[in-house]
């Protein structure tokens, strides 16, 4: 019990989350928003994707990461939508420089 409880505290190495299905896109101004929320612990975390077609014909992709976690997947998507809208007005197309 107690092996069982520290690993919890501290990581057993054994466990990994695990990535969700990748939810449907969402257009938004010229963006897609693809939700796929990390499994933790029976919640889900905000992440997904950013993606944009380029000028020269490759997608353009922005790991989203965020620390929230949701109880319902349903939930943790429609946040991923609000949080991705809100950091595309804020950041554009800046997200895709390196560096």
């Amino acid at each position: 019990m107690l092996k069982k409880f520290l690993s919890g505290l501290f990581g057993s190495g054994e466990a990994k989350p695990g990535n969700a299905k990748a939810a449907e896109p969402v257009e938004y101004n010229g963006y897609q928003i693809v939700s796929e929320p990390a499994e933790q612990g029976g919640q889900f975390r905000v992440s997904g994707w950013i993606r944009k077609p380029g000028s020269d014909g490759e997608t353009l992709e922005h790991r989203f990461e965020r620390s929230d976690l949701v109880p319902g997947r349903e939930a943790c998507d429609q946040l991923m939508v609000s949080k991705a809208q809100r950091f595309i007005d804020q950041i554009g197309d800046d997200m895709f420089k390196s560096g």
